[in-house]
């Protein structure tokens, strides 16, 4: 389904104003994604997780390598031909659209011109919103990180994609939003076989979710098998290991 095959990802010198080094940020990496998985890529802050999902999306660009989707080079292809071909994106840090209610997000998303306040209410709800208190909003400052977090997934979910990429969903989201998201992905994987989810998290209970885990670090994919097999080699305490990104449900949500 999806392959990367020697990518890298190289910042100039130059390109940050603050270093005059060149940074490699995805080294040499090769990866191929099977359809109908759910994968959740794990690692150190700085590790070029992000960065890898980004480069899956064409918001950057590889410096070396090559990424096919079902077949398709779709290396130098813009990001509005990867969303066509099936591709949907959940970023760290969701955009904000001043002027844009959240239904109409929404219908734009699903590519269904007159999508009722019902079918609206699906994805909303999927995501623990109520959508009585959020149709009429505007995707603006008035919406909280979470709240803005949350809408963007039900994007994801109108979009429907074949695969879908999530940078860290957790992200700003209280405790019991987290269960009916962490339960949606679960029905999603369950109910849609040919459709792959690839979610990038330190979450504990996400990665307990995974088929497969892959770990990134330095830019390189440094582990990956099933979750059985990488799962219990991650989880160390804070004690032993004070730079450990990996963080149980209660220690990563809000209140």
């Amino acid at each position: 389904m999806l392959e990367l095959k020697n990518v890298s990802y190289t910042v100039k010198a130059g390109q940050d104003s603050y270093d005059d080094r060149d940074h490699d940020i995805i080294r040499d990496l090769s990866l191929t994604v099977e359809e109908g998985k759910l994968i959740v890529i794990t690692g150190p802050n700085g590790g070029g997780k992000s960065t890898l999902s980004k480069l899956i999306m064409g918001i950057e660009q590889p410096t070396a390598g090559t990424i096919t989707f079902d077949g398709v080079d779709i290396t130098r292809m813009p990001i509005d031909e990867r969303a066509r071909l099936g591709i949907g994106y959940g970023f760290q840090q969701p955009a904000r659209f001043t002027g844009m209610k959240v239904s109409k997000l929404i219908r734009l998303a699903s590519g269904e011109k007159h999508m009722g306040a019902a079918a609206c209410n699906k994805y909303l709800s999927a995501v623990g919103l109520c959508s009585a208190n959020y149709l009429d909003r505007d995707v603006d400052k008035s919406l909280s990180g979470g709240e803005l977090k949350r809408i963007e997934i039900a994007t994801i979910l109108a979009r429907n994609p074949k695969l879908a990429i999530f940078d860290e969903p957790e992200a700003g989201i209280d405790l019991w939003s987290f269960d009916k998201l962490t339960a949606t992905f679960e029905e999603l994987h369950r109910t849609q076989p040919d459709h792959t989810i690839l979610i990038i998290s330190h979450q504990e209970r996400i990665m307990q979710m995974a088929d497969e885990i892959i770990v990134v670090k330095d830019g390189q994919v440094a582990r990956r098998g099933t979750r059985d097999d990488i799962y219990p080699t991650l989880m160390f305490s804070k004690n032993q290991d004070p730079a450990c990104g990996f963080t149980r449900a209660a220690e990563s949500v809000t209140y």
